[in-house]
């Protein structure tokens, strides 16, 4: 049986948990009231971040699931992430609409990576 790696672990949740040559991220949020871009930039930082401490990086992320306040934003957040993925390393996403923790959240990324 492998080892569980737990990053960032609070009493609720860990931001980043490794298991079995998997990343798995908890779902990543931007600066509240920050406009849609730059919380999606703040996130995919967050990402590349959590990413790196696990032993891993954008170019083996697996799947993404993309929560957005309003799918008004689709377009202003897909800038942002066209811009980020790495060309050839698309991973398999998802995007929808749903109510977020707090009203001044527009964004909310969740990744799984391979190490």
């Amino acid at each position: 049986m492998s080892d569980i790696k737990r990053i960032e672990t609070g009493t609720r949740m860990s931001q980043a948990v490794v298991h079995g040559g998997v990343v798995y991220l908890a779902g990543q949020v931007g600066t509240a009231g920050a406009s849609v871009t730059v919380q999606t930039q703040d996130i995919l930082a967050n990402i590349e971040r959590l990413l790196a401490e696990a032993g891993s990086d954008k170019k083996k992320i697996l799947q993404a699931t993309i929560w957005m306040a309003s799918m008004d934003d689709f377009a202003e957040m897909n800038a942002v992430w066209d811009a980020w993925v790495a060309p050839g390393h698309a991973p398999a996403r998802a995007a929808g609409e749903s109510k977020l923790a707090t009203l001044d959240y527009k964004v909310e990324i969740i990744c799984v990576a391979a190490l």
